[in-house]
């Protein structure tokens, strides 16, 4: 396997915009940004178990509804259930909704798509508050720039 020197991620430039794509993630998905960022986690664990879960949230700040939450919207699914016997506890991947949205992120650091910028795709762009105003702003910059 080829190791990246942080010289060569430096180059990459995979963090530039990472603040503003995390924003329009988690505001257009409901999601709180740990939230996002956890899934992010549970998605490189592939199957996982609730004790992983409790693990990848060590970091965050305490949502003690977080896991139930996740489940009930769709963001988590049980992969295999338990069945008291030879199987303890139930194992869980993330959902078809979740994957897509972090390829979808992936995708918008790498450049290979931009932002949504329509009012129907993109809530920010309703422009309802100063914050969404400045966020505007923010995406336009990230989709003119080409090096990201």
């Amino acid at each position: 396997m080829r190791q990246l020197t942080p010289e060569q991620l430096k180059k990459l430039n995979l963090f530039k915009h990472y603040r503003i794509i995390r924003k329009w993630a988690s505001r257009n998905n409901n999601l709180k940004e740990p939230d996002l960022e956890l899934l992010i986690y549970l998605d490189c664990i592939e199957l996982f178990s609730k004790i992983d879960f409790k693990e990848g949230t060590y970091s965050y700040s305490w949502d003690n509804r977080r896991w139930n939450k996740l489940l009930k919207y769709g963001w988590i699914k049980i992969w295999r259930e338990r069945n008291r016997t030879t199987q303890k506890y139930n194992i869980y991947s993330l959902t078809f909704k979740s994957k897509r949205l972090i390829n979808t992120i992936y995708k918008i650091i790498l450049g290979e798509i931009d932002i949504p910028i329509s009012t129907r795709r993109n809530k920010i762009m309703l422009g309802k508050t100063y914050t969404e105003k400045v966020l505007q702003k923010s995406i336009h910059n990230v989709n003119k720039d080409k090096y990201r």
